[in-house]
């Protein structure tokens, strides 16, 4: 999935605002941040390689702030791409602003960031006095790793692929959450190494939104899901890591990035390095006019949340996980105010593939008001939808689907 925007919600988490005047009460939070850097040096044996200076920041500011930097991160062209492809797939409903919804949900969101070309971070003057202990934990944790593995470097190799920019993004913001949480644990006298079950409810209770964010709440499953991804399946990754290779975990994501959110979401595939598939885009003969307008890849998470928003939490647990592969294209005929998707999807055996199948079949019958089948088979279905004629194949463990062609 293309996520121009969606990534820089979460790089936007990593780079700070403008700085505003420091106040008498930002310094007393802010003194706060050596002890916790000593104690996350302690846990992750990375050294402090410089302090990490520490301010305050309006929510007016903030969201000032993520205006600009989502007009600087994607063109209004891009932006419109990517809406549309959510659209098409059906994360989202037809009436769906993607700008506008970004903005408003990271404002809501945002309680500090670090800001990794400055070197500084940043705490939002509305993030409740009980919570910016932590919060200052989770920052420094990202000025740990910026000071020894250079995160915009980083996120910048990541773009290359999609999936694996997600990927990347887990890395960051996981290992962030982990130290985060181990710092909690062992002023409780607890230990995250040494309980893998403490690992899971403290990832478990950072996707809980607790009735206290509206914006989040009233947001599409896709945008809530690719919000809470990096940082509650990204430190499941890390406890992973961490349980096998100790203080060495902290390095050998950044120093061989995992190539998809499978490999995050199922460690061992990490383990043992194993790589998407690209299977092969259909060819359907579309009349001249038509362009290339966005494509990529949609891994196993976005999947799981495809899944689970047409059938279902446990069908998307039974499915997604037999992911292996995937590629799209949108491709436009703007003269003709058509835009066509094309879609192959690749799964471990022929059993997971009819069972995405079947599931695909449902899903078009839901995320269209209209559906007339025309011609339908054990590995076929042809008809028309809201946005023209579609046609969906299974070949082995691949699925296809072409859709939006005229009538």
């Amino acid at each position: 999935m293309r996520k121009t925007a969606l990534a820089a919600i979460l790089a936007i988490l990593l780079r700070g605002g403008p700085a505003p005047a420091r106040s008498p009460e930002a310094e007393a939070v802010c003194t706060q941040a050596a002890g916790i850097a000593r104690e996350l040096t302690e846990i992750s044996g990375l050294k402090l390689l410089h302090t990490v200076p520490c301010d305050f920041i309006t929510k007016e500011k903030v969201n000032e702030f993520v205006k600009q930097r989502v007009k600087a991160a994607a063109s209004r062209e891009e932006l419109r791409a990517e809406e549309l492809v959510l659209k098409k797939f059906g994360f989202v409903p037809p009436d769906f602003d993607l700008a506008r919804s970004t903005v408003d949900l990271l404002t809501e969101q945002a309680t500090a960031f670090y800001d990794y070309d400055r070197r500084k971070l940043f705490i939002t003057e509305s993030t409740p006095a009980e919570t910016r202990e932590p919060v200052l934990a989770h920052e420094l944790s990202h000025a740990l790793a910026d000071q020894h593995f250079h995160l915009a470097r980083f996120i910048r190799k990541g773009r290359e692929s999609d999936d694996g920019s997600t990927a990347r993004m887990a890395v960051m913001e996981g290992q962030a959450q982990w130290l985060m949480s181990e710092y909690l644990a062992r002023k409780a006298g607890q230990s995250l190494r040494k309980s893998p079950e403490l690992a899971a409810m403290m990832s478990a209770v950072s996707s809980d939104a607790g009735g206290q964010n509206p914006v989040y709440e009233n947001a599409p499953l896709y945008l809530r899901e690719s919000l809470i991804f990096p940082y509650t399946k990204g430190m499941l990754f890390q406890n992973a890591l961490i349980q096998r290779d100790g203080q060495d975990g902290f390095a050998e994501p950044f120093r061989r990035a995992p190539l998809s959110t499978q490999q995050i979401i199922h460690p061992e595939e990490y383990f043992s390095s194993v790589k998407p598939t690209q299977p092969a885009l259909p060819r359907p003969h579309l009349p001249r006019g038509y362009k290339p307008l966005v494509g990529g890849t949609i891994g196993e998470a976005d999947h799981a949340i495809l899944i689970e928003l047409f059938a279902g939490k446990q069908a998307a647990a039974d499915i997604s996980p037999h992911w292996r592969g995937c590629v799209f294209e949108v491709r436009e005929n703007k003269k003709a105010g058509r835009a066509a998707l094309l879609y192959a999807a690749e799964w471990d055996s022929e059993e997971s593939a009819r069972a995405y199948f079947a599931f695909y079949q449902e899903a078009l019958g839901k995320k269209w008001k209209k559906m007339t089948v025309s011609a339908e088979t054990a590995s076929s279905m042809d008809g028309t939808g809201d946005d023209g004629r579609f046609e969906l194949r299974r070949d082995g463990a691949i699925v296809t689907s072409v859709e939006g062609l005229a009538p």
